[in-house]
């Protein structure tokens, strides 16, 4: 007679497919819906951090006007090539982004505005640029960025009063330097005069001629559109930036041209961002976090039916070969020796509590036994086999002795 048995197929249909996948595919599109559609409304005024054509929160077009109203004309520049040669005595070039520039960049920069005549002002400046930018010059630990009163005798800082700067702190040992706007001691804006030439004195009245300076302000907060009109930042941004009718706005950018003809040789660290090490610790961070979020979801173990029958022989030798592979020849003769003491300990009248305790099993085996010269203890909590032959003999002798016991 045969039978027939009936399959159920695993596999899943289109329909559970459909069912499974359309939550996924629904919140996909509506990322993406979205993602087009702020592109979409930002894509008119926003040109970015500190650009002069921006009307958004940290665009700079309020204080562009605001000069354009005080008769200074405003040029943007996003070339090292435009940014050099418009410089001169009529010109104040304002850098955004100087950690931006390469060493090379750098270079170039200050041999143009060194001589020039005009006024340079470098915002933000960290380490990665003052060194060159304006040498002498060193950089402490930021600031936060909060209202500040002036506390120097700077006349344009004594015009506008207290502004909202931080960020850099900036440390000097020349005597000519003029620091405002001190955190701790260290000041956020400072004023570096040009150098000076005895050709550079008034015959007639024995006067410096303004030769030019350079300003380093530690953050440019005050020229964003959303601080402007708070405390003197308009003064003192019309006053830095409007000491001359020409004022060029460079906006270095990476795709600049000059930036791939840095001279020397340039390791692979050093094309790497210089946060590259806090971004990594990021990252590390939010795995961790990651895999915590998941693990909690797992919940407790829950012991669920196999849902096939496996007979107890196929078990045994599966776990078997698993402990060759590893070649846990201690894991095996422990479970062989646990299994043997549990069976042994009903047999000789041993509480199971102690069935495991070699002070109250091995007497009570050891009355059981007709040779006297066998060692139980050795058989039942004795080291681990050296090799796979001992491990056999030892299961065989294990198997001897509870037979032993077993008669009566």
């Amino acid at each position: 007679m045969t039978s027939t048995t009936g399959s159920t197929s695993l596999a899943l249909t289109t329909g559970q497919v459909w069912t499974r996948a359309r939550g996924l595919l629904l919140a996909l599109a509506i990322l993406v819906t979205a993602a087009i559609v702020m592109a979409a409304l930002t894509s008119g005024g926003h040109h970015g951090r500190l650009d002069p054509r921006s009307a958004d929160q940290y665009g700079s077009r309020a204080a562009a006007e605001l000069l354009r109203g005080s008769g200074v004309s405003v040029e943007v520049v996003t070339t090292l090539d435009e940014a050099t040669a418009a410089t001169g005595p009529d010109t104040t070039l304002l850098v955004t982004q100087p950690d931006l520039l390469t060493v090379h960049q750098q270079r170039l920069l200050r041999d143009a505005t060194a001589l020039s005549g005009g006024r340079t002002v470098h915002l933000g400046a960290g380490p990665p640029s003052v060194g060159v930018l304006a040498p002498g010059i060193r950089t402490s630990t930021p600031a936060p960025v909060t209202a500040r009163a002036p506390r120097c005798p700077l006349p344009i800082a004594d015009r506008a009063g207290a502004v909202d700067l931080g960020g850099e702190r900036y440390v000097t040992d020349s005597p000519g330097a003029e620091g405002c706007y001190p955190s701790d001691g260290a000041p956020t804006l400072l004023r570096i005069p040009a150098a000076q030439t005895d050709s550079d004195m008034d015959a007639g009245t024995g006067t410096d001629r303004d030769a030019g300076d350079t300003v380093l302000l530690g953050s440019p907060d005050l020229l964003y559109n959303d601080r402007l009109d708070q405390r003197g930042n308009a003064s003192l941004a019309l006053q830095l930036l409007g000491s001359r009718p020409h004022l060029v706005w460079y906006l270095p950018s990476l795709s600049d041209a000059s930036a791939a003809q840095d001279s020397g040789d340039s390791g692979f660290l050093d094309l790497i961002p210089s946060g590259w090490l806090w971004g990594t610790f990021q990252l590390f961070l939010a795995a961790v976090l990651a895999a915590v979020w998941r693990a909690r979801r797992l919940g407790p173990l829950v012991a669920e039916r196999l849902p096939v029958a496996i007979r107890a022989s196929e078990a045994t030798e599966g776990r078997a070969r698993l402990y060759r592979r590893a070649n846990a020849r201690d894991h095996a003769a422990s479970a062989l020796r646990s299994a043997a003491r549990d069976r042994l300990a009903p047999l000789l009248g041993v509480p199971a509590a102690e069935a495991h305790s070699p002070a109250s099993l091995i007497p009570a085996v050891s009355s059981r036994l007709a040779d006297t010269t066998k060692d139980p203890h050795t058989l039942l909590f004795g080291p681990a086999p050296a090799d796979d032959a001992t491990l056999i003999r030892l299961a065989d002798q294990l198997d001897a002795l509870e037979r032993e016991v077993r008669t009566p």
